[in-house]
């Protein structure tokens, strides 16, 4: 589930939204959230581009067909659309709980993450797994930040540089925290009437 800009989508279910494509326009820790429920709630995100750029085959056929049939050879056009059928259909990159799984147009890797070092970004900002013994392993469609749904689909295996979900644990950590002072005032309280068994006197 890549779209163009890398966004994770859903695979099953609910539409696609991580690995589904990025609205335009909408800001880049909105679409982080979004794309950060997808992955608690299915523990998977694919990175891919979306099956709707297929809706432009027809569109490379049509404009091709009358070049092709203008000279001897110019069939080898129709491979263009071919190409791009097979991109959007195979390139991707999918994301579990248990490690990556890189598919490109000729062949296919999975790696766990216990078998990762660590994340390395190229020149272009695409984001590439580097194992153990130091080889890259490009990640199509994966960018930076993207990073925070890996580090959470890895359980912290993969650091997360932008801090995005350790910001959020503390938070959650603290809301835990004050419901369980909260609650345990209010128990303290009910006890206190039961063992009184009537209210307080007023004087």
């Amino acid at each position: 589930m890549a779209d163009e800009s890398g966004d994770p989508q859903q695979q099953s279910g609910a539409a696609q939204q991580s690995g589904a494509p990025q609205q335009s326009g909408a800001p880049l820790g909105e679409q982080q959230a979004r794309d950060e429920q997808v992955v608690r709630k299915q523990r998977r995100a694919v990175f891919r581009v979306p099956a709707a750029s297929l809706l432009t085959v027809p569109i490379l056929l049509f404009g091709v067909t009358p070049i092709a049939f203008s000279a001897p050879g110019l069939q080898l056009l129709y491979l263009i659309p071919v190409a791009v059928v097979l991109w959007v259909v195979r390139v991707r990159t999918t994301a579990t709980a248990e490690g990556l799984t890189v598919r490109t147009l000729t062949s296919s890797r999975s790696m766990r993450w216990d078998e990762l070092s660590g994340l390395s970004i190229t020149e272009k900002a695409a984001i590439r797994a580097v194992l153990t013994d130091g080889t890259p392993v490009p990640l199509p469609y994966v960018r930076l930040h993207h990073v925070p749904v890996l580090s959470l689909l890895s359980d912290g295996r993969i650091p997360d540089p932008s801090g995005a979900l350790t910001s959020e644990a503390a938070s959650a950590d603290e809301n835990s925290t004050n419901d369980a002072g909260a609650d345990d005032t209010g128990r303290a309280v009910t006890a206190g009437d039961d063992t009184a068994g009537r209210p307080a006197a007023t004087s």
